[in-house]
């Protein structure tokens, strides 16, 4: 009889449900992709259908089971995973009151009032918890009290999108450090909320729920859920966390120094640091509580890095996915063999989507493309697939720069994994932007290894995470950087800076619109 682990990554892009065995093979997966609707009237807001997402979850938790054949007793734990910042809010009964997904923006004119009302105030509470208030709970939370009074006085706990999954499963509402830390209401020392941050701004301070640590078990599945999903009522349900910690934990990095990009939906380029290193006084950086005990992660990110390239997959390359239909391959494949084609610097194309990390002023220029041809032997999809690429790589660059300066942390390899590992050329570029050695894992889904390193110490498979990364984690593919390459990229790099600062000057001047911004710039 074989025994399996179970992770529920509630992604910005997707949900999706994924099986291991014991040995950390990954044996099923049913992914569904979903959207996040704004609320009617509200500018750059983007709300959480829980109601619509359960169904998804929950069909996607049944075809994984039917995929491997499997009794729902063979697996021994689930655990959960999700997209950090977004939020939910319940009454007192448990019941879901209102939720948003990671980016939601509305919360501008509550930013503004923090900031106005109580001098140095996101200063201060950055030093605490390595947030600011760009996506921070409490502006949204604040929000919702100026804007929704009535759901506002029900509220009585709030927990993460990945808590709200393992609530939805097992009835328990609690949050994890690695996830929790997210809403700027944390400690990253203690590893721990500070209600009395809440409470300086007005807000409900006897909202957070219990802190546990990945890995410690909240309970089994409950009878309700269990209808539901077709999960046993045997099933232990595991506290999970932040898909991008969790992701770090999958790839085995689980020491102070390690380093990462994760490249999903955004990009997570992630470093582990002591839990007793201040952040930055300039705010560039974000640190987060790591799935680890003791340990943080500085961490940039890179805004929409994959969604960008579905975006383009989708609008522009109709022919490439005809093309992959009939060889049986994806789609993405076949726009990485054209691009390969293409020289280093795709022609001098720039692309204008994602800054590097300016969290403490965060804000982006106008999606474009600069400096295209119109040859059409130049420029043409290749060629601005293969920018996209190297864009995204620059960007990582940039800040894992700035976070070595900080951190002091010095390092020759860098782990690459999620959805632009999958690719032959991506891995490539990023060793040559980056002068560093690129290893990829044969795991590449690493968020949901990571999930399933949590649930198999809930389960008592594992003694740690760290212990499961020992015996888990293995190498598939190691890409040496081209020095030459590198010292192109490194020009085309200070280039693209000042090119995207005078695009962010239009922004500024009103000529254009912001891809995003931070609530309150």
């Amino acid at each position: 009889m074989s025994q399996y682990l179970m992770t529920v990554d509630a992604g910005t892009g997707s949900g999706r449900a994924v099986l291991f065995d014991l040995q950390g093979k990954q044996v099923a997966i049913s992914q569904e992709e979903w959207s996040h609707n704004s609320e009617e009237g509200v500018p750059n807001s983007m709300n959480f259908d829980w109601t619509t997402n359960w169904t998804l979850v929950c069909r996607c938790i049944k075809q994984v089971i039917k995929d491997v054949n499997a009794s729902p007793a063979d697996i021994l734990a689930v655990t959960a995973s999700s997209m950090r910042e977004g939020i939910v809010l319940y009454d007192a009964n448990g019941k879901e009151l209102w939720a948003v997904a990671n980016v939601d923006a509305r919360a501008g004119k509550e930013v503004k009032h923090l900031k106005a009302s109580f001098e140095g105030i996101e200063q201060e509470f950055y030093q605490r918890s390595g947030q600011t208030f760009a996506l921070g709970a409490l502006p949204r939370i604040m929000w919702l009290k100026n804007n929704h009074p009535d759901l506002y006085e029900k509220t009585a706990k709030i927990s993460m999108i990945s808590d709200w999954v393992l609530a939805k499963l097992s009835d328990v509402i609690a949050t994890d450090p690695s996830n929790g830390g997210t809403t700027g209401i944390f400690d990253l020392e203690q590893r721990d909320w500070l209600p009395e941050m809440a409470t300086k701004t007005g807000i409900k301070a006897d909202i957070f729920p219990p802190v546990l640590e990945p890995g410690v078990v909240l309970g089994n599945v409950s009878a309700n859920a269990a209808t539901q999903c077709g999960l046993s009522e045997q099933t232990k349900v595991v506290m999970g966390g932040g898909d991008v910690q969790l992701g770090a934990a999958g790839l085995g990095l689980v020491s102070p120094g390690d380093v990462a990009i994760l490249g999903g939906s955004f990009w997570q380029q992630v470093v582990n640091i002591d839990c007793k290193v201040k952040p930055p006084q300039n705010m560039e950086i974000r640190v987060n509580p790591h799935v680890v005990p003791g340990q943080s992660q500085a961490e940039g990110i890179t805004f929409f890095s994959g969604l960008v390239m579905r975006w383009f997959r989708d609008a522009f390359c109709d022919m490439e996915k005809q093309e992959a239909q009939a060889q049986g391959v994806d789609a993405y494949t076949i726009l990485e063999r054209k691009a390969e084609k293409v020289p280093v610097g795709s022609h001098g194309i720039m692309p204008i989507f994602s800054d590097d990390m300016k969290y403490g002023k965060w804000y982006h220029a106008a999606p474009s493309f600069v400096n295209l041809s119109i040859d059409p032997e130049v420029c043409n999809r290749a060629s601005m697939f293969r920018s996209l690429q190297e864009n995204a790589c620059i960007v990582s660059a940039i800040n894992l720069e700035k976070i070595a300066k900080f951190s002091g942390v010095e390092f020759d390899t860098i782990i690459f994994a999620a959805g632009a590992a999958k690719g032959f050329l991506w891995p490539q570029i990023l060793a040559d932007v980056t002068g560093k050695t690129i290893k990829i894992p044969k795991v590449i889904e690493a968020t949901a290894l990571g999930g399933a390193m949590a649930a198999g110490v809930g389960a008592g498979v594992y003694t740690s995470l760290s212990d499961a990364a020992s015996k888990l984690v293995e190498w598939d593919k190691t890409y040496q950087p081209n020095m030459d390459n590198h010292a192109k990229y490194q020009t085309i790099k200070e280039n693209w800076q000042q090119v995207y600062q005078a695009q962010l000057k239009l922004v500024d001047e009103g000529l254009t619109t912001s891809m995003w911004s931070a609530p309150g710039l």
